[in-house]
Formats: C-alpha cells, structure tokens, sequence
C-alpha cells in the first residue's frame, strides 16, 4: 500500500474486498464446525487472519468489508443466520488492523510483523469486545457472562491464529510480490 492512501478506495480495492470477504466466508464456513465447549457459539476459526492480512495488505476499508461481509457469507453458509453485531465485529478486526497499513514498507521486515502483530491483538480486542457487549441487551446477559462465554474465548482464539497466520502470509506476499517484481 502506498503510503497516503490509506483510506482510498478505487477498483482495485472492490476487488481485493470481494476476494476477501468471499475468501474469509468460504473459509469460517469450512472451520464453523469447531464450535469451543461452553462458549457461545464461538468457534475456532483460522480463517480469521483473512480479514487481518487483508486490512493490513490492502487498507482499513478492504479490511472492513473483507471482515463484516465474509462474516455474513460465512455464517449464512453455515445456517447461522444474520447477526448484525458480530458482522459489524468482525469488519472492525479488518478495519483496525488496516490502520497500519500505511506504516507497512517490507513484509518480510521483523519491524513491519511486529507492528502487524500488534496490530493483530488490538483488533481481535475492538472486535471481539463490540460483538460481545451485543450481547448484553441481544442475549440478555450481564458483563461478566458475556466476557466469558463470548469475548474471552473468541479474543484469545483469535489472537492465536492471528498471531501465528499474519506473519506467515505476510512472508508469503513478500515472496509472490518479489518474484513478480513490485
């Protein structure tokens, strides 16, 4: 991403969102099944890193479509049904990691995956804290409840994955950018 652009969003950004977010439901469809004993219905989900590696790749805006819109693929394809605030969660991991796209010069530098990597636990931790407060007036729970069965193992599972899977695509890019000589 050049540096500037952060919040542009032309045509080749439609595209890289539509790659995304069908990507990122394809993906959390195939991985829905692995629902975490007694948490509410969250399940584990390594295809969270897509709208993670695509908000840092391609911008806030990419991230945020990629993440809100695979959801509702996602859990539409798994029989879910539509459930706005955690559509709206997951569009806010991809929109808060894209937030250091504009900080990124070389995918393969230690300096830019420890920012990414940052980056990565502050928006699991927008995210998954506004899809779980939801839950307070849509579920009827009190806090506490919420934060355990909710936000604490979506937080930390996604955290994992993101940890582990960003930097690995991120090197991945680096060598498919490379070789094709940007």
């Amino acid at each position: 991403m050049k540096k500037g652009s952060l919040w542009s969003f032309g045509t080749r950004a439609v595209v890289y969102a539509a790659i995304g977010a069908a990507l990122y439901g394809v993906l959390s469809w195939v991985f829905n099944f692995l629902q975490l004993p007694a948490s509410g219905n969250v399940a584990l989900r390594p295809a969270v890193v897509i709208p993670l590696f695509f908000g840092i790749t391609f911008g806030p805006i990419v991230g945020f479509i990629t993440g809100f819109l695979g959801n509702i693929i996602g859990d539409l394809l798994s029989g879910y049904g539509f459930w706005i605030w955690w559509d709206l969660g997951n569009g806010l991991i991809g929109l808060v990691a894209g937030l250091c796209a504009g900080m990124m010069v070389d995918y393969k530098r230690g300096k830019d995956i420890l920012i990414a990597e940052i980056f990565v636990v502050l928006a699991c931790a927008v995210g998954m804290f506004v899809a779980s407060v939801s839950e307070m007036w849509v579920s009827g729970l009190d806090f506490a409840t919420a934060m355990a069965t909710t936000f604490f193992p979506a937080f930390i599972t996604n955290i994992i994955n993101g940890l582990i899977l960003t930097p690995l695509l991120m090197l991945a890019y680096a060598a498919v950018r490379s070789r094709s000589g940007r």
